[in-house]
């Protein structure tokens, strides 16, 4: 029966959408390519939190003695969602500069960094643990672009040659703290787990009460950097041919050089590959690269074929590249509106599932609503994904329309 649910109001929706629309006229002010890039991203994004919140509780998808080939691939897959996240959000850094000055693009971007840093600890924060005491705040994606947009803020004035050496130097070199030895405690050891090293890292701020930091700030600056860069590639006039150009030669070239420093397995990630029980796993183990920090061999592996598909689509036309533009029209819109879904469609299934308020809450969790027992196979969180996206696509298809007739400036923040 549920299945049955998911399944059609699933195709319900999805075939208005995709056989009774036409594709998008060229939207003013935007570019389609980068909305249809944005636009696969937060749909695969969508599968990695069904994947977090209704698939069986264990160990990690990437644990290569337990994971399976297509519980591995359901994670790897949307690895490539926060590097092109930050990436496009240093592109529209650059491009919202082509309409401002100097000074005025600067305190957009200070301003709208501390408010996707406020929408964390706020709203993200309450929507993923469910706590309104907040004992736990939560600092992910929306903190590194946050952090990162308030860093290129104090560089808007500085040239773009100098931003781009900046960016390739923690890009392609912060991996060299590997190889470091660092502080184990004390202000600098908290300091440098902040901005560079940090992986899951607990940081308590009272009794009771810490602070969870999933993405450390300065090497998804880096990407930024590289993304704000790359912006100027899109800016009227530039040549459509040279510029797809470029973005397939840096896109194949990340691809090549990942592959490279994977095979030497020495330097680009603290995680070594390894020979595992049979060629599939073998090949999963050399896949296996670090989020937490992202490492260059993490950025290589997804950033290089971000770029590649960027210059492929840029000229095509039809009901998919339609279908995902309206989804990567209102990122920020999509990204509040779908986790607040699957957290209420979870909650709906824990009750269904025979759990009472009492048992919701794990012994010992600051996170409400993710009970010891509760998960479904992973082709059920496939069916809740398709039925997110489905469920989703007219509020986001109306509030794209909305953002497109209306001028008011809190628009830009949301």
């Amino acid at each position: 029966m549920f299945k049955r649910l998911i399944l059609s109001i699933f195709f319900i929706n999805l075939s208005y959408a995709f056989f009774y629309m036409t594709p998008s006229e060229p939207i003013k002010y935007r570019i389609q390519s980068i909305d249809v890039l944005r636009g696969i991203t937060v749909l695969i994004m969508t599968l990695d939190h069904c994947r977090d919140y209704f698939h069986f509780h264990g160990p990690s998808p990437t644990n290569m003695a337990t994971t399976t080939v297509m519980l591995f691939f359901t994670r790897w897959l949307t690895h490539f969602c926060a590097p092109v996240f930050v990436f496009l959000s240093g592109v529209s850094a650059y491009l919202a500069g082509t309409k401002r000055t100097k000074s005025e693009l600067s305190t957009f971007l200070l301003k709208r960094g501390l408010w996707l840093i406020l929408m964390d600890i706020v709203v993200i924060t309450f929507i993923f643990t469910f706590n309104p005491f907040y004992n736990v705040v939560v600092l992910e994606v929306l903190s590194a672009i946050g952090g990162s947009m308030v860093i290129l803020s104090s560089l808007t004035r500085v040239p773009l040659k100098v931003i781009a050496i900046i960016g390739c130097v923690i890009f392609f070199g912060h991996d060299i703290l590997d190889l470091l030895p660092l502080p184990q405690s004390g202000p600098a050891n908290v300091l440098l787990k902040i901005f560079f090293t940090a992986l899951a890292t607990i940081f308590p701020i009272g009794k009771g009460y810490f602070v969870w930091e999933l993405y450390a700030i300065v090497p998804w600056t880096g990407v930024m950097l590289l993304g704000y860069v790359f912006g100027s590639l899109f800016q009227k006039g530039f040549d459509a041919q040279r510029r797809r150009k470029l973005l397939l030669v840096a896109g194949f070239s990340l691809v090549v050089l990942f592959v490279i420093l994977r095979s030497i397995n020495k330097y680009g990630d603290p995680s070594h590959w390894e020979t595992q029980r049979n060629f599939a796993h073998t090949l999963l183990s050399f896949l296996n690269t670090s989020k937490y920090p992202p490492s260059l061999l993490y950025l290589c592996m997804t950033l290089g074929p971000a770029l590649i598909l960027l210059s492929l689509v840029e000229h095509v036309q039809d009901k998919f590249t339609a279908f995902c533009a309206v989804y990567g029209n209102v990122p920020f819109f999509y990204f509040i509106v779908h986790f607040s879904l699957i957290r209420v469609i979870e909650v709906t299934l824990i009750f269904a599932a025979g759990f009472n308020l009492d048992k919701a809450k794990s012994p010992g969790s600051p996170f409400v609503f993710q009970p010891a027992g509760f998960g479904y196979p992973l082709w059920v969180c496939y069916l809740i994904w398709l039925f997110v996206i489905a469920a989703l696509y007219f509020p986001c298809k109306w509030y794209g329309n909305y953002k497109r007739a209306h001028q008011r400036w809190w628009l830009s923040y949301l």
